[in-house]
């Protein structure tokens, strides 16, 4: 980072590797969530550029013992975006709000990831008005992973569409199979359509036109298997679900909310007498390891997959420990090239695009 009063650095570590610009006041617990996740990250090695009030960042991250020898620094950010402001007004009218000089510091060069707990909607502007979308791709889709019985699965759109056509879906399942592939360490990812049944004429007009664009291929970068109904999600028989960004917010907040309902469950089976107790201490190890699955802050953060740039979501409430999480993610994301491997994944299936975009399913094949 060059040595500027906007960007000097609050520690001594100059760190290697990627720099992840984090909007410090995105949260609805900012900033003490943002800066303790950026000093558990830096500790592992990785670069943060904390993005905010100066004066507010600087007294938070005294809170933290060592954070000055840590590879942190501050970019000051005079202006904040909320939650109930209007996305794409907001982006326009405060140039300098954290949120958006997040962006600006990637594609000056200053740093190589963008990252906030804050607005969706507005950093969904911000990917298309700063970063611009990846040729070919008509619109970016927002990507989360949840736990199946056999690993894990990527799920996408969560939010970013919620009116889509069948090119959405289509490119939604390229991306999401490079996805899968890079977070998941799927070779040949397993795609399937959420739908309410799975027979070919189960779902709308959207779903069963994607699915013959699907079906048809080529699919060389992934196994297009067909429709999956809610029950099937979490199967672990698939490893990328594809659906317009309503249904797949929905059915998200149905995942994470199920998940805390079991938690209490469990807990309130195992305790309660001396008896249920000796048993919940047996248990511990196990309730540990579910207690992880079904924590949404283990699963990191959600990029925003199709704009030329990484972006990485996390939800308003995120702890630390998602903080830390996602920024790790960032920064493998750059070291692996996440946004390369998807501009190429969607070179490769240019006929596949071609055919959704003209509706002709004959041509594709």
């Amino acid at each position: 980072m060059p040595a500027d009063p906007e960007s000097s650095p609050s520690g001594g570590g100059a760190g290697r590797g990627p720099r992840i610009a984090l909007d410090a006041f995105g949260g609805d617990h900012c900033p003490g969530p943002e800066v303790e996740g950026a000093v558990m990250a830096a500790r592992e090695g990785a670069r943060v550029v904390l993005v905010g009030d100066r004066s507010k960042l600087e007294l938070e991250l005294a809170r933290h013992d060592g954070a000055a020898s840590l590879p942190i620094s501050i970019h000051h950010a005079s202006e904040v975006i909320t939650m109930e402001d209007s996305p794409a007004k907001a982006v326009r009218s405060r140039p300098d709000a954290s949120m958006p000089v997040c962006f600006d510091l990637v594609t000056q060069g200053e740093a190589d990831a963008a990252m906030s707990a804050g607005n969706s909607g507005a950093m969904l502007a911000c990917g298309l008005f700063k970063y611009r979308r990846i040729k070919g791709v008509d619109r970016p889709a927002i990507v989360t992973s949840l736990p199946t019985r056999s690993g894990w699965m990527a799920l996408l759109d969560v939010g970013a569409n919620v009116d889509c056509k069948p090119i959405n879906l289509v490119q939604f399942a390229v991306m999401g199979a490079v996805y899968a592939g890079f977070k998941h360490g799927k070779a040949r990812p397993r795609v399937g359509l959420l739908a309410n049944g799975t027979e070919d004429g189960k779902g709308t007009d959207l779903t069963r036109s994607a699915h013959r664009l699907l079906m048809r291929g080529p699919t060389e970068g992934f196994e297009y298997v067909g429709y999956v109904e809610g029950n099937g999600l979490f199967s672990g028989e698939l490893d990328v679900v594809v659906t317009d960004g309503f249904t797949g917010n929905v059915a998200l907040k149905v995942a994470e909310g199920t998940g805390r309902l079991i938690a209490q469950w469990l807990r309130g089976s195992v305790t309660g007498g001396a008896r249920r107790n000796l048993g919940a201490l047996l248990l511990r190890p196990a309730f540990d390891e579910l207690r992880t699955k079904l924590d949404p802050d283990s699963y990191g953060s959600a990029p925003l997959l199709g704009v030329r740039g990484l972006a990485f979501l996390c939800h308003g409430g995120a702890s630390a420990f998602a903080i830390g999480t996602a920024i790790e993610l960032a920064a493998r994301s750059v070291n692996e090239a996440l946004t390369p491997q998807i501009t190429e994944a969607l070179q490769r299936h240019a006929a596949l695009m071609s055919a959704a975009k003209e509706g002709g399913e004959a041509k594709v094949g």
